[in-house]
C-alpha cells in the first residue's frame, strides 16, 4: 500500500522502514516533513493511506481533502487522537487507527526524571559547572522520601510511576474514572477525590488523555487549591493545563516548580530547530523565562522500546486495512446520545 507519511524526522523514517521490512509487507511509504494541514493535504495524491502524528491537523477541511484524493485510512503513530475530527472521517468514509500501547515505561521514566531535575536543579548545576562555578546556593532540593504524589490518571503510565515513587518511600494519592485495582496494590496508595489531592499533594503529575471535560483541568479554581509550592508535571497533553493560569500560580508562589513535556499550542514549535528564529507565542517565551520552570518538548514517549512498539502497530495497522482484516486499533466516532422523548 502507498502511504503517505507526515512530520517525519530521521528516526521516524528509520524505525518505520525497519518495521515494515520486518512484517515483510512491502508498503510503500513516502515520506514528508511538513506537518499535515489543509495547504499540505495535496502530498498525498495517489495514496490510499495517511500516517499522521500527534500535531498534524486532521480536521473536517483536511479530511475533505484527502478523501477528495483517493485517501481511505489513516494511521496515527501516536495514543493521543484529539486532533482527528472523527465524526468528519466516518462520514467521509475514511477509517482511522491508531496506536493504544506503548512502552508506558518510557514516559513514567521521564516524568520522575522531571521531578528529580526539578526538585534537585540539576539543569542549574549542570549549566554552573560548566561555567566552573561551584557554588551550592540556589540549588537546595528535598528528599522525595516522605512527600505526598498525587497521580491524575492511573491507567498504565500512571501506575508505573506510582510504583516508581513508591520505592523512594513516597506516600500516593490517585483521582481516576475508574480505579485500578493495580494501582491500589501499591503501597498506601488510595484514591480520593480532586480536591482533596489536589490539597494534599507535594508533587502532581498528569497522566490522562485529553477529553471535552478535562479540558483546562488545571485552572485557576484547581490551582487555588493546591498545595503551596507544589511541583506540577504534565507528560500527557498541553491543553490539561491553563498556561497563562500556571503563569499566575507561577509569580504568586501557590506552584513552586512545574515541568512540561507538553504544551497547549506546541504545533507550531515542538519537533523543529527554531534556534535561529524569534518564537512569536508570547505565553510561551514567558513561561520559558521562569528559573523554576522545566520544558521540554515532546519527548517523553521517545526510547528505542517506544518507537519499536509504535512502529510496528503502525505498520500492522495500515496491513489490516490493506487485507480487509478487523481493524482492533480502530477509533470510531463518539456515539450520539438520542434526545428524550
Amino acid at each position: 500500500m502507498k502511504v503517505a507519511v507526515f512530520s517525519t524526522e530521521p528516526y521516524d523514517r528509520k524505525f518505520l522502514d525497519a518495521a515494515n521490512n520486518s512484517a515483510k509487507v512491502g508498503h510503500e511509504f513516502i515520506y514528508f516533513e511538513t506537518r499535515l494541514e489543509p495547504k499540505t493535504a495535496s502530498l498525498a495524491d495517489g495514496c490510499q493511506a495517511v500516517c499522521a502524528f500527534v500535531n498534524d491537523d486532521l480536521g473536517r477541511e483536511t479530511l475533505k481533502i484527502l478523501a477528495d484524493l483517493g485517501t481511505q485510512f489513516i494511521a496515527l503513530r501516536c495514543t493521543g487522537f484529539n486532533n482527528v475530527d472523527t465524526s468528519a472521517a466516518a462520514e467521509l468514509g475514511i477509517k482511522v487507527a491508531r496506536v493504544t500501547v506503548y512502552s508506558p515505561y518510557s514516559v513514567a521514566e521521564f516524568a520522575l526524571g522531571m521531578i528529580q531535575m526539578l526538585n534537585r536543579k540539576l539543569y542549574k548545576a549542570y549549566n554552573r559547572t560548566r561555567d566552573d562555578n561551584f557554588s551550592l546556593n540556589g540549588l537546595m532540593g528535598f528528599d522525595l522520601h516522605g512527600r505526598t504524589v498525587g497521580i491524575i490518571g492511573t491507567g498504565k503510565i500512571g501506575t508505573i510511576l506510582a510504583q516508581i515513587v513508591h520505592g523512594f518511600g513516597c506516600h500516593l494519592l490517585g483521582y481516576n474514572p475508574s480505579p485500578n485495582p493495580k494501582f491500589e496494590a501499591i503501597g498506601d496508595a488510595r484514591y480520593v477525590e480532586l480536591p482533596e489531592l489536589l490539597a494534599n499533594s507535594d508533587i502532581i503529575s498528569l497522566h490522562c488523555p485529553l477529553t471535552e471535560d478535562n479540558y483546562h483541568l488545571i485552572n485557576e479554581q484547581t490551582i487555588a487549591q493546591m498545595k503551596p509550592g507544589v511541583m506540577l508535571i504534565n507528560t500527557s497533553r498541553g491543553p490539561l493545563i491553563d498556561t497563562k493560569a500556571v503563569i499566575k500560580g507561577i509569580k504568586s508562589g501557590q506552584i513552586g516548580n512545574i515541568g512540561i513535556d507538553v504544551y497547549e499550542q506546541e504545533g507550531d514549535i515542538f519537533f523543529k530547530d527554531l534556534s535561529d528564529t524569534i518564537i512569536q507565542d508570547d505565553t510561551f517565551q514567558l513561561l520559558q523565562s521562569f528559573p523554576n520552570v522545566l520544558i521540554t518538548s515532546h519527548q517523553a514517549y521517545f526510547t528505542e522500546d517506544a518507537m519499536n512498539d509504535i512502529t510496528t502497530t503502525t505498520v500492522a495497522n495500515i496491513s489490516d486495512f490493506e487485507q480487509g482484516n478487523p481493524l482492533k486499533n480502530e477509533v470510531k466516532p463518539p456515539e450520539k446520545v438520542a434526545a428524550p422523548a
